[in-house]
C-alpha cells in the first residue's frame, strides 16, 4: 500500500470522464471505513470540486487500485450526519484538511466508494 508523506494511505481512483467519456485515473488520500474507501473532495480548498467528484456525480460507477488490488466501486455522497463523524477522523488522518475547508466558502464533500 502506498502512503502520502504525512503517513495517510493513497489509492488510485479510475473514473470516466464527464464530458470526454475517457478513462481517468488520480491519486487519492483515504479513509478505509470497514470495506468501503471514505474520499475528500477537497481539491485542496480550491472554490470548485475537483474533477474527478463531478465525474462520479455524472457516473458513480469506478475503479479502485489499493497496491495490486483493483476493484470496481460504487460512489454514494456521506450525509451531513454522517459527515460529522468522519471528518474530525478524516482531519487526525490528514490535518491539511481543515485548513481547505476554511479556505473555501463550499462545503467540501465526501464521498463513500463502496465495493461492488
Amino acid at each position: 500500500m502506498s502512503r502520502f508523506p504525512s503517513g495517510a494511505p493513497v489509492f488510485l481512483l479510475t473514473t470516466t470522464g464527464r464530458k470526454t467519456g475517457r478513462r481517468r485515473t488520480i491519486p487519492l488520500l483515504y479513509l478505509a471505513d470497514g470495506e468501503d474507501l471514505i474520499i475528500v473532495g477537497s481539491q485542496g480548498g480550491a472554490p470548485t470540486h475537483p474533477a474527478w467528484y463531478l465525474n462520479l456525480k455524472a457516473d458513480p460507477h469506478a475503479e479502485a487500485e489499493i497496491g495490486t488490488r483493483r476493484f470496481a466501486v460504487r460512489a454514494q455522497p456521506v450525509s451531513e450526519a454522517e459527515k460529522s463523524i468522519l471528518w474530525p477522523r478524516l482531519v487526525a488522518l490528514y490535518p491539511p484538511y481543515a485548513a481547505y475547508q476554511r479556505r473555501t466558502s463550499r462545503q467540501i464533500p465526501l464521498l463513500r466508494l463502496i465495493p461492488r
